[in-house]
């Protein structure tokens, strides 16, 4: 997709029901009108998505998309995520997934904005100032007329993906790297794994985010991300391991039997769980531990973000 200076018109990205990597895959089954309708924001470092899901998590229409542009202040991608949305059907509440550390809605870190012209350029000392502390969510509720809740985007991706079965480890291989960690089927507090010493002096953003990518080749850096997943793995012994983001398309390794690629649409489809995280799983069960939203009510917003 060619980037488009300014306020470029959101495109869609794919009918759902497409099985196409990073593509919407929608399921089977049509939409529910039966419960809320949630917009579902996934706020990356290259690009800005959103769709409507139903009650049940599906999306209700194709995904739009429109390139992040640098610098990146807070009132502009306030801004851009307006522009973004406006196509899409009415909705009553918003979750949004962001790349960085999030808490109680508020922005704690955002390492690819806080930059001049992206990921690997000069950090502006204004934008960090700026960051800190932002209160997205309030804005976002501000701004589009409903309730918003904001996570770390890896961890609402594992909203989607996740068994609740054990020990299980989101990583998403995008403009940086992305971690989230569940334990039976609970999200656990966020670690910033991205920016912690990998090799060479370097991070794991550094070595396997995709300006690493790009500039070392396709073949050193598979060898990278499967050297960041055996790190991952004798870190945490995982049970399973889930791998999403849109360099997924660019791996050619076997990471073995603990690991799955998941489609990039998961970006999306978590954010169900954003304000449902007793939603039930992939496999159709309730996560061990949660109840039903029947049996307790609107449930309180995630802690673990």
């Amino acid at each position: 997709m060619n980037e488009q200076p300014a306020t470029p018109v959101p495109a869609l990205e794919g009918a759902p029901g497409e099985g196409t990597s990073g593509l919407a895959s929608a399921p089977a089954k049509g939409p529910s009108d039966a419960g809320p309708r949630t917009l579902a924001i996934d706020i990356g470092g290259t690009g800005l998505k959103a769709s409507v899901l139903d009650d049940k998590g599906a999306m209700l229409v194709d995904r739009v998309r429109v390139p992040t542009t640098y610098p990146l202040a807070p009132q502009a991608l306030i801004d851009a995520l307006r522009t973004l949305v406006a196509p899409l059907p009415a909705y009553d509440r918003i979750a949004a997934g962001f790349p960085g550390m999030v808490r109680g809605g508020r922005v704690l870190s955002a390492p690819h904005f806080v930059t001049q012209d992206g990921p690997g350029t000069r950090i502006v000392p204004l934008l960090v100032a700026a960051w800190s502390g932002y209160d997205l969510a309030g804005a976002l509720e501000k701004e589009l007329g409903k309730p918003a809740r904001v996570a770390n985007d890896a961890d609402l991706q594992g909203g989607a993906v996740v068994k609740g079965e054990g020990l299980e480890v989101v990583i998403t291989l995008g403009t940086g790297l992305g971690t989230a960690v569940y334990h039976e089927g609970h999200l656990a507090p966020h670690i910033e794994l991205a920016h912690h010493p990998f090799r060479k002096g370097e991070t794991y953003d550094e070595q396997v985010g995709d300006a690493a990518r790009k500039r070392v080749g396709k073949k050193k850096w598979n060898n990278r991300v499967q050297e960041a997943v055996n790190n991952i793995d004798t870190l945490l012994l995982f049970d399973h391991l889930y791998v999403g983001g849109g360099n997924t398309v660019h791996l050619d390794i076997d990471l073995g039997p603990k690991a799955t690629i998941v489609d990039n649409s998961a970006g999306i489809t978590g954010g169900i769980r954003l304000w449902d995280p007793a939603r039930p799983a992939p496999g159709g069960e309730s996560l061990p531990g949660q109840r039903s939203v029947a049996e307790e009510g609107t449930p309180p917003a995630p802690t673990a973000c």
